[in-house]
């Protein structure tokens, strides 16, 4: 499975209704490239709830473990991403909605949505059931899901699952700490590291330096990388590498170039190194891939 990203790393998301800003999906971890989606954001609001198996998480820089029967709420315009480092299947539901839905009337976006998306110190909240709220919250995820699971195209679905995400949102408003005014330190290198993200995703045909990176947040070379490897658990080489690797794949599965041609178009200097790159990430070569995907 691969994410549909932005140029700014935003994700494209596919809702289950035309018209209404939902997406309930489950998902099996072993369908991404290397168990491991990459680092992204969206505006909408994301909840995660584990079947069976674990997955560990990074939001923002921070890691955190879910194992089965636990979720997670990641607030909008984060940057994520789910992985196993050492390929274990998880089975999980991923939840997103876009935050206008719970904007019934102005009062209540004043009063309990805008709360709490202006939270910059509530980028996320592991629910692992410790009290009556978090498990209220794991029961209604899973009421979600069903619902989907019956018909996510039934006239009900859009009224019933609406119900059911003010329910959650009633219950996430009460942990959500949202007397405080608070704000982050670190909220501006999300906005740098979106500004370089943009730029390697603009440019990654054409040989790119740490230096024009850099130069791209208005940052220097050494902060460029801590601040990559804060958030995306890699270095901007790494980062870019990797996202030459899903043009390559999107390439191969949506085009009959050669494997020569596409290697160069998406930036790699030579045959060998793009196709032993691809193996290492993929598990497969760049042909295996392209047969597999046919």
């Amino acid at each position: 499975m691969e994410l549909n990203v932005n140029f700014d790393q935003s994700e494209r998301i596919t809702y289950n209704q035309t018209g209404f800003p939902v997406f309930v999906h489950r998902e099996f971890l072993s369908t991404y490239p290397n168990y491991a989606a990459i680092s992204h954001w969206h505006d909408d609001l994301e909840f995660i709830y584990i079947i069976s198996g674990q997955m560990h998480y990074r939001i923002n820089g921070k890691q955190i473990l879910l194992r089965a029967g636990e979720g997670l709420f990641v607030n909008t315009r984060q940057f994520h991403y789910g992985f196993s480092p050492d390929h274990q299947e998880c089975d999980f539901i991923c939840i997103l909605f876009h935050p206008l839905l719970l904007c019934s009337s102005a009062s209540v976006e004043q009063q309990f949505v805008l709360p709490v998306l202006q939270n910059e110190c509530f980028p996320y909240l592991v629910l692992r059931g410790m009290n009556e709220q978090e498990q209220k919250i794991l029961l209604t995820l899973q009421e979600i899901w069903d619902c989907a699971l019956a018909n996510p195209f039934a006239g009900t679905f859009a009224l019933k699952t609406q119900a059911l995400l003010f329910q959650l949102w009633e219950n996430l408003f009460s942990l959500s700490g949202h007397t405080e005014k608070n704000q982050a330190p670190g909220n501006q290198h999300l906005t740098i590291l979106k500004d370089m993200i943009r730029f390697i995703s603009s440019h990654y045909t054409e040989k790119i330096s740490l230096a024009e990176i850099s130069r791209a947040g208005t940052i220097s070379k050494t902060t460029c990388s801590h601040i990559f490897v804060q958030y995306t658990n890699q270095t901007p080489f790494s980062y870019l590498t990797e996202y030459r690797l899903k043009k390559s794949a999107e390439l191969l599965r949506t085009t009959d170039r050669t494997i020569s041609e596409i290697c160069f178009e998406v930036g790699f200097s030579g045959a060998s190194y793009f196709a032993e790159t691809f193996k290492k990430s993929y598990r497969c070569t760049p042909g295996e891939y392209r047969r597999q995907k046919a």
